[in-house]
C-alpha cells in the first residue's frame, strides 16, 4: 500500500529526482490541474523558504546547493540557468558576442556570463542576489 503524499511532498520529490536545474510553472501543469494553482505556488514558496529552490524570475525556480561554509547558493551560474529557463520557455539562447570574442582570442576581457544572446525579445527579468541577466539580440 502506498503512503499518502501531500502536494508538497510530490513537488519536493519531483524536484529532487529531475536532472533539470531550472523549473518553470509549466513543469507542474499536471499538479496544477489536479490541485490548484495557488496550492502549487504555496508549495514552491515553501521549498524556497527551506532553501531547496531559489526564485530567479517570475515563475522560474532553480535548484540550490549547500557549500562547505553552510551557505546556500545556485547549483550553476546564473547565465547557465537563464539559458536553460529560456530554452524551456521556447526562446533560442546562445552565448553573447563578448564570450565569442573572448573565446576567439579577439578580446582579453573575461566575460561575466550574465549576457545572453536571444532570438527574440525577452520581457522577463532573471536575476539572483542582485545580479541581473542581460539580453542582446542574436547576430545572424
Amino acid at each position: 500500500m502506498k503512503a499518502f503524499r501531500t502536494l508538497f511532498d510530490k513537488i519536493k520529490i519531483r524536484v529532487k529526482r529531475r536532472k533539470d536545474k531550472v523549473f518553470i510553472l509549466d513543469d507542474f501543469n499536471d499538479l496544477i490541474e489536479a490541485y490548484d494553482y495557488d496550492q502549487v505556488l504555496r508549495s514552491l514558496r515553501s521549498l524556497v523558504k527551506s532553501g531547496q529552490l531559489v526564485r530567479i524570475g517570475r515563475g522560474i525556480y532553480a535548484k540550490t546547493k549547500t557549500f562547505s561554509n553552510g551557505k546556500i547558493g545556485l547549483c550553476a551560474s546564473i547565465g547557465e540557468l537563464a539559458q536553460e529557463a529560456l530554452k524551456k520557455l521556447g526562446i533560442k539562447a546562445d552565448v553573447s558576442d563578448y564570450t565569442k570574442m573572448y573565446n576567439a582570442g579577439l578580446s582579453t576581457q573575461v566575460p561575466t556570463g550574465r549576457v545572453i544572446a536571444v532570438s527574440k525579445r525577452v520581457r522577463r527579468k532573471i536575476s539572483y542576489n542582485g545580479y541581473d541577466v542581460e539580453f542582446q539580440p542574436m547576430r545572424s
